[in-house]
């Protein structure tokens, strides 16, 4: 053990340029995809609320489709289709080529989505239904009650649970590396190829994660607290 411990520390001094580089991508991957996947959450979701059969059962096939099958398995779909079907523009984003990392980012937020999408209609459920009725009684169109009057009360009772989905996927976006996009992963992985030492690279990639997901789930605890004290007053 003391052997990875010297391990470790030489890699993380001598090579802290490529972890640093691949924490930060992962970091800003996991934010992007929790952007789109509310974004596409909230579609879904109020589709699935429709009083329209074919229009609420596309919804519900497309977060059955995306919670029941493997990410990488959706990666790899989206990332051989997509291509072909369309081009993507060329360039670098920090350090990511963007023909690889626009078609995960499209993967992991359809992915996020399915799971956003539930999370948010249990959260527009939970609102009293008489504050929509009350809306409508004055005259209030249906669409301009949700966003005024339960999309901000729904939001506020599920942001623990999206602070919770981004920790998912800063954990999740690690199989991007099989795509060539420079996460922590792939970051790791280099620095594997250069120095062959193996288990030591994983105890450290490890031990990033670890911290980035305690922060992470802290923060959700100190927003918990904060609105259930302003729920209190």
């Amino acid at each position: 053990m003391p052997e990875i411990f010297s391990d470790m520390i030489y890699l993380v001094t001598s090579y802290w340029p490529y972890f640093l580089r691949g924490t930060r991508n992962t970091i800003v991957l996991a934010l992007l995809a929790v952007v789109g996947g509310c974004l596409a959450g909230l579609i879904v979701a109020l589709l699935r609320m429709s009083k329209n059969r074919v229009v609420s059962s596309v919804a519900r096939a497309y977060i059955a489709v995306f919670r029941g099958t493997p990410m990488i398995v959706q990666l790899w779909i989206f990332y051989l289709q997509l291509t072909k079907l369309m081009s993507f523009p060329e360039g670098m984003f920090l350090g990511m080529d963007l023909t690889r990392l626009l078609p995960c980012l499209i993967a992991l937020s359809l992915n996020s989505g399915a799971y956003v999408a539930e999370i948010l209609r249990a959260g527009i459920q939970a609102v009293d239904i008489g504050q929509m009725e009350a809306a409508r009684s004055i005259g209030m169109p249906a669409s301009m009650a949700m966003k005024e009057i339960v999309l901000p009360q729904a939001i506020k009772n599920i942001l623990p649970a999206i602070c919770n989905e981004f920790i998912t996927l800063v954990k999740e976006t690690a199989i991007i590396q099989y795509l060539g996009v420079a996460d922590l992963m792939y970051s790791m992985n280099a620095v594997k190829t250069i120095t062959y030492k193996i288990l030591p690279n994983y105890y450290i990639v490890g031990v990033i994660y670890f911290v980035l997901n305690f922060l992470a789930g802290r923060g959700v605890s100190i927003i918990e607290r904060r609105m259930n004290r302003n729920d209190q007053r």
